[in-house]
């Protein structure tokens, strides 16, 4: 594999991770709503999710789908009810009042962040459909395991960073203070395009 394939693969990689979808709308809500210390914990999980991908990808897992659509089918009913519950769960939960975070104390905990990044990252099996393509596209047969565990590494980091990127710039006072000031109708806007999410996934 020469150094402009992998690079491409990783640029790919990292558009498609900073594209919408239910993955960023779930940081952007965590982030404002409990601060960075849990958002960050959903960044490292969504790390993690896409290098599963990833790995099932390499495995052919993609190749799974194709040759049995209905276990695919049932990926995507079991993934968009998931998302379509977190939906229903944060506006239903839109007239809570914003929880205070310190630096001591944190409304959720890093285990149940990571928890909730890992399933909302599994519940969209089309990162293995892109994952299988790209690879199966720019990844030549002879390409030995260092470079494939390489590649898997580079994937976890840019999902990671763009994520902590993002817990970052929306657990900033700001952030948190704006979505204080709206949250009965910002809880209602985001649960509302998670379970969209949901919606997608399990239709499309």
């Amino acid at each position: 594999m020469t150094l402009a394939i992998f690079l491409s693969i990783l640029s790919l990689h990292l558009v498609a991770a900073m594209s919408p979808g239910p993955s960023f709308v779930v940081s952007v809500r965590t982030a404002a709503s409990e601060g960075f210390r849990p958002a960050f914990g959903l960044a490292v999980a969504f790390g993690l999710g896409a290098v599963i991908w990833a790995l099932a990808a390499m495995s052919g897992l993609s190749i799974l789908f194709e040759i049995f659509p209905r276990a695919y089918l049932a990926f995507k009913l079991a993934g968009g009810l998931f998302l379509i519950w977190i939906g229903y769960k944060t506006f239903r939960h839109a007239h809570d009042p914003l929880p205070e975070t310190t630096l001591l104390a944190s409304p959720r905990s890093l285990a149940n962040a990571f928890r909730l990044g890992l399933m909302t990252q599994l519940s969209n099996p089309k990162p293995a459909v892109f994952f299988g393509a790209v690879f199966a596209g720019l990844i030549p047969p002879e390409t030995s395991l260092a470079v494939k565990g390489l590649l898997l590494f580079f994937v976890f980091f840019d999902e990671t960073l763009w994520y902590v990127i993002v817990a970052r710039l929306f657990s900033r006072q700001k952030a948190r203070q704006a979505y204080g000031r709206a949250k009965l109708w910002t809880d209602r806007a985001l649960g509302g395009m998670i379970a969209l999410f949901g919606v997608r996934i399990a239709t499309q």
